[in-house]
């Protein structure tokens, strides 16, 4: 299984704090308690809490969290005593479950407003509480949680029944539902689905399945009525299903079939199976998504047309489909570029100059990349913004921060994370910068990185891409003959920098080496008696990381790109992602089938722009630095 680092949930060890004061061990013991759900040993660990201490609100909320009886008074109060907090936000949100489970419908209307961030159960016992009162001024919002493929909460179900009971859900809007379930591949919630349909038109149970797990043998059986709606439904599913598979055999079994489809059905499944084939670089799906056209495809569907005719050089279709996405996705910045690079080359230069200069205006790969085609005359200079000591030692002072500081020092990190990103999620920008650069005072680099980051106007690049450990990453860069700019560019996304990192594949340290690769290495550099938490140690974990990030360069032509996606999905895939002849690596990039590798790639050669620039390196424009990817040679 390939690791996508940044996709992954870190894990991380507790740190012994720096300092102790008062309190802290019953703290550690109290959060312990609570992780086992041992009301006793939080009960007595509390008692070893000052009431001054600046986590006793946790104590609180951890005891409330554990205690089932007599809790509504308590938890009004504590709401009322740490008003705005992390705490009051996350005991409000399970209170407000609790009172959905009750149907306590008046107190969950009176509370229901206060909270910062609903989730889906939320938002259905909410529109429930109002059809209890008889209000039904948000009827529209409730219908249109019908309409997604994914899993809804189980709060939901009464709400959707109520709707189906008034009317308000009808039957085809059952169908559109059972559709997006399969879109999504998620055939459990299409058969769940199904049982809003009348007895007659519901298709059995087995056959979801049947089409999941064996999509070719249920296509050549005389399973399926093609007669039938249900039937149909499941065909196209099935034919998804063997798509993924193999696009060679879903295309014959839809020549077989094809007269039993009405033509939105047929573009349909030609939709579903070119985007497999584009998923696998195969050339003829330009000409499937041509059979299917583009208003029976979705936006995911239609991005894969574009990633396609990207490989083909057909800049007239990439402008056409891209023109055709959704508003929401045609604004988004890849298309936004790839739209602007289409009309360039379609020779339409003012309008693509247009988009490339808002674009050029925002900080990541594709705002990059817009810059160099308007050239150095347009490029703005980066702006630094400092901020004094004043306005970090007013940050720190913030109760949120406070408490952030405090369980970070007590090794209580995943704590630490969530208070303090729910303390800054209202900051002005230099506030941000303030409390970034009182977390880098604290060694706390990804907070640094990911608070600077959120900057709207000021912006301070230094703290955006910060080099700890520089020593170490200079010596393994010289010894590999690795750019610099490129090792701390991937470091700084696999890890932010978090030495104690694990991921949940068990990829560790800096350059989030897996226990597997670190051997091979190991052996490879003649170390003896090795063991994988070696990884730990941040001048073996880079000196390993540079070594490998090496390897595969070496072994992929050099071009650094293919060596990136190959770090984070494999040698083998970043070489089977090929053509037999040379391509723009931004074209490779953009047509990378993992969405976590595709993203990954993009930041870890922007990151290197910026750290170039941060080390006084020759300026080099990054559409150089992607370079061209060599031709495949061989089958892929």
């Amino acid at each position: 299984m390939f690791r996508i680092i940044g996709f992954f949930l870190l894990v991380v060890w507790p740190v012994a704090p720096v300092w102790a004061a008062p309190g802290d061990a019953a703290v550690l013991q109290a959060q312990q308690a609570f992780s086992a759900r041992k009301l006793t040993d939080l009960e007595r660990a509390a008692r070893a809490v000052p009431d001054d201490h600046v986590l006793s609100p946790y104590i609180e909320y951890w005891r409330l969290m554990l205690t089932s009886s007599a809790r509504d008074a308590r938890i009004a109060d504590f709401l009322a005593r740490y008003p705005g907090s992390r705490l009051a936000e996350a005991l409000r949100a399970d209170w407000l479950k609790s009172l959905g489970v009750r149907e306590a419908w008046p107190q969950y209307l009176a509370e229901y407003p206060r909270l910062v961030s609903p989730d889906a159960t939320h938002q259905c016992y909410a529109y429930r509480a109002e059809w209890a009162q008889g209000d039904r001024s948000h009827q529209r919002e409730a219908v249109a949680m019908w309409f997604t493929g994914r899993d809804m909460p189980s709060a939901c179900t009464p709400l959707f029944e109520q709707m189906i009971e008034a009317g308000l859900i009808r039957e085809e809007d059952v169908w559109r539902r059972l559709r997006l379930a399969l879109d999504a591949n998620n055939p459990n919630v299409a058969r769940a689905v199904a049982n809003a349909l009348p007895a007659a038109q519901r298709p059995a149970a087995s056959l979801f399945e049947r089409a999941s797990r064996d999509p070719a043998r249920l296509l050549n059986t005389d399973s399926l009525d093609l007669g039938q709606r249900s039937h149909r439904e499941i065909a196209l599913y099935a034919l998804d299903q063997l798509a993924r598979r193999s696009t060679t055999e879903a295309e014959q079994a839809l020549h077989k079939r094809a007269m039993q489809f009405d033509t939105e059905e047929l573009r349909t499944a030609w939709a579903r199976i070119a985007t497999s084939a584009a998923r696998r670089h195969e050339p003829v799906a330009l000409a499937w998504f041509q059979q299917a056209g583009v208003a029976p495809t979705n936006d995911f569907q239609r991005e894969w047309w574009v990633r396609a005719a990207l490989r083909a050089g057909e800049w007239q279709t990439v402008q056409l489909v891209i023109e055709s996405m959704s508003d929401a996705a045609r604004a988004e910045p890849v298309w936004r570029y790839w739209r602007a690079r289409a009309l360039q080359a379609n020779g339409q230069r003012t309008a693509s100059n247009l988009l490339f200069l808002a674009l050029a205006r925002e900080h990541h790969y594709y705002g990059q990349l817009a810059q160099e085609e308007l050239g150095p005359v347009l490029q703005a200079p980066v702006v630094k913004n400092k901020t004094g000591g004043d306005h970090v030692e007013a940050i720190a002072r913030l109760p949120g921060v406070a408490r952030a500081q405090a369980l970070y020092e007590l090794g209580l990190r995943r704590e630490a994370s969530e208070e303090w990103v729910w303390t800054i999620r209202t900051f002005s920008d230099a506030q941000l910068l303030a409390a970034a650069e009182l977390a880098r005072r604290m060694e706390w680099y990804d907070r640094a990185i990911n608070t600077a980051e959120r900057t709207r106007e000021l912006h301070d690049f230094e703290l955006r891409f910060l080099a700890p450990y520089r020593e170490l990453a200079q010596k393994a860069a010289r010894e590999n003959e690795l750019d610099e700019a490129w090792v701390f560019g991937l470091m700084r996304q696999e890890s932010r920098f978090v030495n104690v990192a694990r991921s949940s594949v068990g990829a560790s340290g800096l350059m989030q080496i897996m226990p597997a690769t670190a051997s091979w290495i190991a052996k490879r550099l003649g170390i003896r008696d090795f063991h994988p938490r070696e990884m730990q140690d941040p001048a073996k974990n880079i000196q390993f990381g540079a070594y490998y990030l090496k390897h595969v360069q070496t072994s992929l032509d050099g071009s650094p790109v293919l060596a990136t996606a190959a770090y984070n999905a494999g040698p083998g895939r970043a070489q089977r992602w090929r053509d037999t002849r040379p391509m723009e690596a931004a074209v490779y990039i953009e047509s990378i089938p993992f969405a976590e590798t595709r993203d990954y790639v993009k930041k870890v050669m922007s990151n290197a722009m910026y750290y170039a620039a941060r080390f006084g390196q020759p300026s080099v424009l990054l559409k150089d630095r992607l370079g061209t990817v060599p031709p495949r040679k061989g089958p892929p």
